[in-house]
């Protein structure tokens, strides 16, 4: 099983109900976050990636329900939901934008994983969310 690493709340939480942890760290050198033609901000590869690759590894926060509570309008858009859960995304993970056409794909819920050859320059995209309405370039 893929193993991703976290701080110590997230990687007991996983463990417990997955099997594998979340990642910690600084952004990879090989991706950046800027305006995206999908929505507002995307991931952008800055070299070329093989199919198989991972491109990123997750990182998000466990949430209590105080600081879920507390978190604004559009934080609470960063969020997401297992067995109860709720978890922070953190970036640049939170700013992969969703396409049918996606070049990545999560696998075990801790990263996005090239499905095909990804081009330096282009978008990281990803179909997460299949009941979300698309807004890729090919369904507007």
């Amino acid at each position: 099983m893929l193993e991703c690493w976290g701080d110590e709340r997230v990687k007991i939480n996983f463990i417990k109900r997955f099997g594998f942890v979340i990642i910690r760290g600084n952004m990879r050198k090989d991706i950046i976050i800027k305006k995206s033609k999908i929505n507002g901000k995307g991931v952008f590869a800055t070299k070329d990636f093989k199919k198989g690759e991972i491109i990123l590894k997750w990182k998000p926060r466990l949430l209590n329900a105080e600081e879920l509570k507390l978190l604004s309008k559009k934080e609470k858009t960063y969020t997401i939901q297992i067995d109860g859960d709720v978890f922070l995304q953190q970036p640049p993970e939170r700013f992969v934008n969703r396409s049918c056409d996606s070049n990545t794909k999560p696998k075990n819920n801790c990263c996005d994983v090239a499905i095909k050859d990804i081009k330096k320059g282009e978008e990281i995209t990803s179909n997460y969310d299949l009941e979300k309405e698309c807004n890729c370039i090919k369904c507007r």
